[in-house]
Order: C-alpha cells, then structure tokens, then sequence
C-alpha cells in the first residue's frame, strides 16, 4: 500500500517520471556536507505541492537547498535502485515501507543506526516504526502511515436503515437492502485480501520461524469469505483484475456502490464525485472481521531513507528531522488528510478537527504489521493472481493458496519451508 498494484493505479497521473540516472549526489560520502538535498518525492498530483512545501520551508529555516523531484511510483523503485547502484540519484528518498528492508539489505541506503534520526523515537507508532529495521539497524523515518477501512455512503445506509457492518455477515445481511451486489464493490488486489486474512488470524508468511504460511487453513477461510459474500449477491468485484480499482473509485464516487474497503489516500478522489459533493456524507469505520471488533487491516506508508554515499549527508539528517517533525506532521494531517507516524501529533488541533484523520486513527493503531523483510514486495504478485482468480470463481480457495506457497518458494523465500 501502499502497496502493491493498487499504488500503481494511483500514481498515474504524476508530473514527472524520473529516468534512471536521476539527478543529485555523487558516489563518495565526503567529510565535507554538499548543503543542497535532492528529495525524490513519490506522492502523488493531490499530495506533492504540499510535501515541495514543507520541504522548502525546512530548508529555509535550516539553512540548506533542497530541489524536490516527484517521481512516478511505479517506476520509483528501479529507478532509484539504477541511480543509487551507479552513485547517483537523490539524497533523501521517499519509500513505501515495504521497499526499506530490500534497499537496506542490497546496501542502497545508509544505515542511520548512529545517527541522531535513531534517537528518541518513542514518539513514533511502534508498527511504522518497525518498517524502518532491517537486521536491528535503523535505515529510515517514518513519514505517512496507512491502513484499510470500511467506507461508506452514510445517506444511502440511513435510507437503507443499516449501521455499518462489523462483521461480513452483517455486511451480508444488509446487502439486501442496499441493493445487493452493488452494495459493495470488492476490490480483487492483493493488498486488499489482507483485511480478510488478518482477521481470520491468518499471514503470508512467519518471518521469524522462516515459514510460508499463506496457504494455512485460516487463510483458505478468508479467501472463502470473500468468494461468499459475491455467491450470497452481498458484493460486486471487476472481472479484469488490471481495471478492479480503478472500477471500486468510479462505482463508490458516484454512488452506485454504498460501501467499499480503501485507506485515506484516497478519500481526496472520492470527495470530487457526486456522491460526495457534501463530504459529511463520506463515512468510515474499521474493516469487518469474522466476529465483531476482530477485523484487521495492513498498515502501509512510506518512510524516509537516505541514500547510500551521499555528498549531503548531514543536510539530509536536518531536512528528514524537519519533515518528519510532529508540526510537519499535523500540516500534513490539516492539508491532506493523511496519517501522521507521530503520537504526539494526534494531540494536534488541526489534527483533532480533521474528521479523516480522527476516523483512521483508530484503525491505524491497530494495523497489521506485514513481514518487514526484504522480499515483502515480492509477495503480493503471486497472492493478486489467486485471489482474482478464486473471487472470479476460477480455482477453489485451497488450490489457489497453494499454488501461492509454491510460488514463494520457488522464487521469492526459497529458504523458507512451507507449513
């Protein structure tokens, strides 16, 4: 999240794709600080104006350059590894969580262990703050965070007479008067399937024993509660998995469907469609689960990291100790609606008033971690095949899920055993 496949679908649109070779430092890591930060942002065209001027205000009061560079996210990845393997590319780079432990382990960004971004980070979210270790270092801060929720039309669930659902069974239950299948549209992406398999005490995998879990029986139940609630008409989902999201935006802002599961990145989107011209009309609550108050979403975000070799170290430092500052923090959270890393910036009153922030923040507390290993990207491919195949109905649960197991052990965990 974000993510997978679904961060993708969000990223089009970005001004500028970078190429490979990028712009900023040089290979060598000189006692001598450069004083001008290349920060590669990957957000997207709602978020970056504001990241650009955060950035220059740090700057200006810390008295160093910064140049602000927005990068595709789709291609953000490769292209930084390119850059960074070449010494080049930016200074300070803006990374979705799941990226850190692999850019740390291939040596492509610095380790900040002894550095003072490493000090007192009781302030951080503990589940954040995880993403940014790798082998008990330190090699980032933690910018944004995220999670999954229930979205939805608060009119039509009050015409329908329903609360929103806390478990899938009310939520099939009050299909019935929201109209069926179109009141809820399930996006069939990796990322997305997690809710389920989270709540139903499932994983993908168990880091810490080296196991492949992810064709467990809890998990062949998620995936089996997902599939019930289309045979039940309770949920619509999009045939072709490469239009599924794009499809859950158009079907929820226009108001054909009443709820969807999202995280807050996308509510700016949503607030511009007819369903939402009032935006009290958006409501959000914790994703269901198998059993009320047991539903568990991933947490997403993206972490600050610098890059291996960089001529501005020191000025880097300064910049990502001012951009990840609890003030920053709570402009981010008053502007754009996004999650702060930061207890201390909940206590905010620009924060407090802002009424996606406060509906998250919940749900943020309680985000699933995901294994913070190096290939934690690597996962969702495999798991996007199988779950839009068994939600189209085209393999059983069980079959799928282990077709998943063989794949990471075949190509992304081979050291790990399955079971």
């Amino acid at each position: 999240m974000r993510r997978t496949t679904l961060v993708t679908a969000m990223a089009t649109g970005v001004a500028l794709v970078l190429t490979a070779c990028g712009s900023g430092g040089s290979s060598s890591n000189s006692g001598t600080d450069s004083g001008e930060v290349t920060f590669w942002d990957t957000s997207g065209p709602n978020e970056s104006p504001v990241f650009k001027k955060i950035a220059e205000a740090c700057a200006t009061k810390d008295g160093y350059k910064v140049k602000t560079e927005t990068v595709a996210f789709d291609q953000a990845l490769n292209n930084y590894k390119t850059a960074a393997q070449g010494g080049q590319g930016p200074d300070v780079f803006r990374s979705e969580v799941a990226w850190v432990p692999q850019l740390a382990k291939n040596g492509l960004v610095a380790d900040l262990s002894d550095t003072d971004l490493a000090k007192d980070t009781g302030d951080f979210l503990e589940v954040p703050l995880g993403s940014t270790k790798y082998e008990g270092k330190s090699y980032g801060v933690p910018q944004v965070t995220d999670s999954l929720a229930l979205l939805y039309n608060k009119k039509k669930l009050a015409d329908a007479g329903v609360e929103p659902p806390k478990t899938w069974d009310e939520l099939k239950a009050a299909a019935a008067k929201l109209g069926g299948e179109k009141s809820f549209f399930l996006n069939n992406d990796a990322y997305y399937a997690l809710p389920f398999i989270y709540g139903a005490g499932g994983d993908l995998v168990d880091a810490s024993a080296k196991k492949i879990v992810v064709n467990s029986a809890d998990n062949v139940k998620a995936l089996q509660t997902a599939k019930g609630l289309l045979d039940a008409k309770a949920a619509s989902t999009a045939l072709d998995p490469t239009n599924s999201y794009a499809n859950m935006q158009a079907a929820f802002s226009s108001g054909e469907a009443a709820m969807v599961i999202n995280g807050p990145w996308a509510v700016a989107d949503y607030l511009k469609g007819a369903a939402f011209t009032d935006a009290a009309n958006l409501g959000i609550a914790p994703v269901p689960g198998d059993t009320a108050g047991k539903g568990s979403a991933p947490v997403g975000g993206h972490d600050y990291v610098v890059r291996q070799g960089t001529k501005a170290k020191q000025s880097s430092i300064k910049f990502i100790q001012c951009m990840s500052s609890a003030e920053s923090q709570a402009q981010v959270a008053k502007e754009l609606g996004l999650l702060p890393t930061r207890k201390s910036a909940y206590s905010n009153a620009d924060v407090k008033s802002n009424a996606v922030v406060s509906a998250f923040e919940p749900v943020a507390k309680a985000a699933h971690a995901r294994p913070w290993i190096p290939e934690g990207g690597q996962l969702f491919d495999p798991l996007k095949i199988a779950y839009a195949d068994v939600l189209a109905g085209k393999k059983e649960a069980k079959a799928a899920l282990d077709e998943v197991a063989k794949a990471y052990k075949d190509t992304v965990v081979p050291e790990y055993s399955i079971g």
